[in-house]
């Protein structure tokens, strides 16, 4: 069955993280190649959405209008390579508000699955960490670790648990699918 909805984390895996936060769209860097092969995976027929913890708006490191021009940045690069995305949504909440979108909880994908109307296992989460590998597990979907951001860090651990698909970064995710399709 094809894989019909790929969901990303935004933070290590389309965009460089940093430990201080993406505060300002000039911190708002791509890793090479994240966007085209966004682009490449809709072309190839399929939605793409990000859902990402961004609990920096509830430690006031940034505003909501801060965030959505960062947004709007990431939304930019894309519309350059003739491409959008299907779905966006964050979870601006600290990890102490016990809310069921934060990332490990699944609330996120949930809603993005059902926003797009795509069932559990026809979903890749594409992460960089153990708490993305918690999410996909939590909401039923396949999950797809990238070696960037802090995915060299979290692969050990995860492979020992047998949780890990893993790829050098998006694009070689993206190319992987792309050809296993063909």
């Amino acid at each position: 069955m094809m894989t019909r909805l790929i969901l990303l984390d935004r933070d290590g895996v389309v965009n460089h993280d940093s430990p201080d936060y993406i505060k300002t769209p000039e911190e708002w860097i791509a890793i090479p190649g994240s966007i085209q092969a966004i682009s490449d995976l809709k072309r190839s027929g399929r939605l793409v959405a990000v859902c990402t913890n961004q609990s920096g708006v509830a430690r006031g490191m940034l505003s909501l209008a801060q965030l959505q021009a960062i947004h709007q940045k990431m939304s930019a690069a894309l519309a350059n390579c003739g491409a959008a995305l299907d779905g966006l949504i964050f979870c601006p909440h600290h990890p102490d508000e016990g809310c069921s979108c934060r990332k490990p909880q699944p609330g996120m994908l949930l809603e993005m699955m059902a926003q797009l109307g795509v069932a559990a296992d026809q979903t890749v989460y594409v992460g960089d960490s153990i708490r993305d590998a918690e999410a996909a597990a939590a909401a039923g979907c396949r999950f797809v670790l990238v070696r960037t951001g802090n995915g060299k860090a979290a692969e050990p651990r995860l492979r020992r648990q047998d949780l890990a698909e893993v790829y050098d970064d998006l694009a070689d995710f993206a190319s992987s699918l792309n050809e296993s399709d063909d």
